[in-house]
Parts: structure tokens; C-alpha cells; sequence
């Protein structure tokens, strides 16, 4: 069986507050995130309706809503959230998110992966 098509978002940034101490969670922090969502069809079988697909630009503003939406302590919890949003919101087969956080000294950053669907 041929892979499943994917939409792509890739580095959309999030406003959020998150982090394990009180203080680093008082002001906003900016994470990316890379959203793979993985289609039930094929891109063929659409005909160039967006009806039939993914609204991407509505998943994006979705998950920038629930970032910024409260408080957190751990970049796991977000990136669950996330996923489940997009599969039970958008009608996506499958998803992963990629979350990464710019917080530890001599490191880019700190990143978690979450698969869930198909």
C-alpha cells in the first residue's frame, strides 16, 4: 500500500506560556511546531475542491488559539493537545506534531513527537 498523502505545516510558530517553574511560565514563549496531517484519500480523488481536503489555514490559526489558549507546564501536554485537535476537529486520518521549545543553553532546542491516527 502507497504511503498516505500529507499536508504540511512546517515552523508555525505558537504564543504560549509553558514551562516547569512559575517564572518561566509568567511570560510567553514562542515554540514551532511542524503539524503532518495524513488524508482517509488521495489528492486526485479531491478534483480541486476545497471541500474535500484539509482547510490548512484553519488548522494553523486552531492551533495558535490553543497554545496561547493557558498555561502549561510541560511541552508533552501541548503537543497531545494538538494532535487530538487536528483529528477530531479537521477529520485527519492520522497526524504528527513536532513541538520544539528554544530553552536549554548550548542546544537549538528541545523537541517532543507525538503520532496518533493512522
Amino acid at each position: 500500500m502507497p504511503p498516505a498523502d500529507e499536508i504540511r505545516l512546517s515552523c508555525l510558530k505558537l504564543s504560549t506560556h509553558i514551562g516547569v517553574p512559575d517564572e518561566e511560565r509568567a511570560g510567553s514563549q514562542m515554540l514551532e511546531a511542524d503539524v503532518i496531517m495524513r488524508l482517509s484519500g488521495r489528492f486526485e480523488t479531491m478534483q480541486d475542491d476545497i471541500n474535500a481536503t484539509i482547510d490548512y489555514a484553519a488548522v494553523a490559526m486552531r492551533l495558535q488559539q490553543i497554545a496561547a489558549g493557558k498555561p502549561r507546564c510541560l511541552i508533552e501536554t501541548l503537543a497531545t493537545e494538538l494532535a487530538e485537535c487536528v483529528l477530531r476537529e479537521f477529520g485527519a486520518e492520522g497526524v504528527t506534531i513536532y513541538l520544539r521549545k528554544r530553552i536549554l543553553p548550548d542546544t537549538d532546542h528541545v523537541a517532543v513527537r507525538v503520532v496518533r491516527g493512522v
